[in-house]
């Protein structure tokens, strides 16, 4: 998902896949065969992403742009993930946009709803071999635009030592009211109880979702009692002070720093964080699933950007064939997974992905919560967008009841079905 909360956890990984051979990422096709189309070469290849927080001097960007085909060069630009599809369509409009753009997985029916995206057969992308439940974003009305770069997912992590010292028993948490009991008993040992984030905006419904998903809600129906019962666990949970009243601006970012003060017991957040969560001396973090209403795992949504090539209004031909070098570079089945570690990501391809797990004992725990994983505009598409708004309006209205049920009520009904 958003790419502002992975700065915590990917240094390490990328500075190690450096170690690992980085320039083997160029393109494998012969010497001097950068694209031409009536004669004009274009050596320059322009590569947009969403992570502003690795700056040219970064290790991403030299591995970016160790990418280039022979005889070309990437330049790469970043933005915030909330001003780039802006600066897609302006981009798109006057006829200068980039070679490749990575757009976060919900923008990408509003991209193409938009005329921005040319469709991967156009393009000639290979889609092959990612996961269904993965790549199902990149399709918009059976058309598929492009390819996830990586997936990630939110789990709930614990402060084991809090919990040994509460007397709860991590496996006992099967259900929301095993977890709402277990909040009760470490807050009543002088200890804090979870961290999630709620803020407005895309961000806080992602972390929402599962919750929303896991009390048996629809998206096409985001103003049922099912989505009231999710908002009012969390409104509950703020108003018994198990959650900071900052969770209803805390980013993903803000509610992991609270977790690693060691003062809290539970963190709902993303698998961007394992590294960095099996690398804490202060305190032993562990992951888990989180659980649905009623008990198993709840549905998670899934995380990530998509890699795309923008609609071209010159020499289309040759930068469709440049951005192929490129993507296939990036997520190709050779270089996939060295992608994904950089970006504390999980590869989209089963096959890969096991090989991820199993070199790597911090991404078993959630082996299970990708492979169940949800795509977000799966079922709306491009009406995603505004229903995606509704909910986070709801969910702030729900925070700030404090556990209010008429409140909570109130603030789902006006969605309206």
């Amino acid at each position: 998902m958003l790419n502002t909360k992975t700065k915590h956890a990917t240094g390490v990984a990328i500075a190690a896949l450096l170690v690992g051979g980085l320039t083997a990422c160029g393109s494998d096709d012969e010497p001097g065969s950068s694209s031409t189309t009536g004669g004009a070469t274009l050596t320059e290849i322009k590569v947009w992403d969403p992570y502003p927080q690795y700056d040219d001097s970064s290790d991403w960007a030299a591995y970016v742009k160790a990418c280039a085909p022979e005889g070309t060069t990437i330049t790469r630009t970043s933005a915030a993930t909330s001003d780039l599809l802006n600066d897609l369509t302006s981009a798109v409009k006057e006829g200068n946009a980039p070679d490749v753009v990575m757009l976060d997985n919900p923008a990408v029916p509003d991209a193409a709803a938009s005329g921005l995206l040319a469709s991967a057969d156009e393009v000639g992308i290979d889609t092959s071999g990612f996961d269904e439940n993965l790549a199902g974003p990149g399709t918009v009305d059976g058309t598929t635009y492009g390819v996830p770069i990586g997936a990630n997912t939110l789990g709930l992590y614990y402060n084991a030592d809090i919990l040994a010292d509460a007397g709860v028993d991590p496996a006992s948490i099967t259900s929301w009211d095993t977890l709402t009991d277990a909040l009760a008993k470490v807050t009543a040992a002088g200890h804090k109880g979870i961290t999630f984030s709620g803020i407005a905006g895309e961000e806080g419904v992602f972390q929402f979702l599962p919750w929303f998903w896991g009390a048996g809600a629809s998206l096409e129906d985001p103003g049922s009692a099912q989505a009231v019962e999710a908002g009012q666990l969390l409104s509950g949970w703020v108003g018994e002070g198990y959650a900071p009243k900052s969770s209803l601006t805390d980013n993903q970012s803000a509610s992991w720093d609270l977790f690693l003060t060691g003062e809290y017991a539970f963190a709902e957040n993303g698998s961007w964080f394992a590294k960095a969560a099996s690398e804490l001396t202060d305190f032993e973090a562990v992951a888990m699933p989180l659980p649905g209403k009623d008990g198993g795992a709840a549905p998670a949504p899934t995380g990530g950007e998509f890699v795309l090539a923008p609609m071209q209004k010159d020499d289309a031909e040759a930068h469709y064939a440049n951005a192929t070098k490129v993507i296939d570079c990036l997520v190709g089945s050779e270089n996939q997974v060295k992608t994904a570690d950089a970006l504390g990501y999980f590869a989209a391809n089963a096959s890969l992905r096991s090989e991820q797990v199993a070199s790597d004992p911090i991404w078993e725990p959630w082996a299970t919560s990708i492979e169940s994983a949800e795509g977000r505009t799966t079922d709306l598409g491009p009406d995603y967008t505004a229903t995606s708004a509704a909910l986070s309006t709801a969910l702030q209205g729900a925070l700030n009841a404090a556990g209010d049920t008429a409140q909570v009520q109130s603030a789902f009904e006006a969605i309206g079905g």
